[in-house]
């Protein structure tokens, strides 16, 4: 696939309000070092099971649930911090697009990000939109597949997005 870069600017415009939980969640996840983890926030089934597999990893240890719209809009608070700060933060984005990555790799140094494209764990729902056309126990089951498969290969030793994107022979325009 040929992809040329074509660099965008979104302006967001500034607010001085705070979300009390997450400058709670933030500071206590600063505090005990944990990994971020963000995911797509898609509106499709590939959305949806990439956000359901971010929770069951945010879950685990040393990981914690990072909120991307706070981290891009928010600056100034406590989660943004924290996601700014970590050495690690880990990306589930829902499809080939990599919608969340390609925003973070911007955003974040090089060797903080660490992507897993959920889609290519799967490789189903590519002829469905809307979440509920797939039955929940299906989705969480799906969702576990995606989240087992990133925290194998995050007890593996991968440190980079390079790394997840190799194992998972998906290079898509990076």
């Amino acid at each position: 696939m040929t992809c040329e870069r074509q660099d965008i600017t979104l302006r967001v415009t500034n607010t001085s309000l705070h979300c009390p939980i997450g400058e709670k969640v933030g500071q206590q996840a600063l505090e005990e070092s944990k990994i971020p983890v963000l995911s797509c926030e898609g509106a499709c089934i590939r959305g949806e099971i990439a956000r359901q597999a971010a929770n069951m990893i945010a879950k685990e240890e040393p990981f914690g649930r990072g909120c991307h719209g706070e981290l891009m809009t928010v600056p100034q608070s406590a989660i943004s911090r924290w996601i700014n700060a970590a050495g690690k933060v880990v990306v589930v984005d829902g499809c080939f697009l990599r919608c969340h990555g390609r925003i973070l790799e911007n955003h974040l140094a090089g060797d903080q990000l660490i992507q897993f494209d959920a889609l290519s764990v799967y490789k189903k729902y590519n002829d469905i939109f809307n979440a509920d056309d797939v039955a929940e126990p299906e989705r969480m089951a799906t969702a576990r597949k995606v989240a087992d498969h990133v925290l194998d290969a995050l007890s593996s030793g991968v440190k980079t997005s390079e790394q997840a994107v190799d194992e998972q022979g998906c290079g898509g325009c990076g």
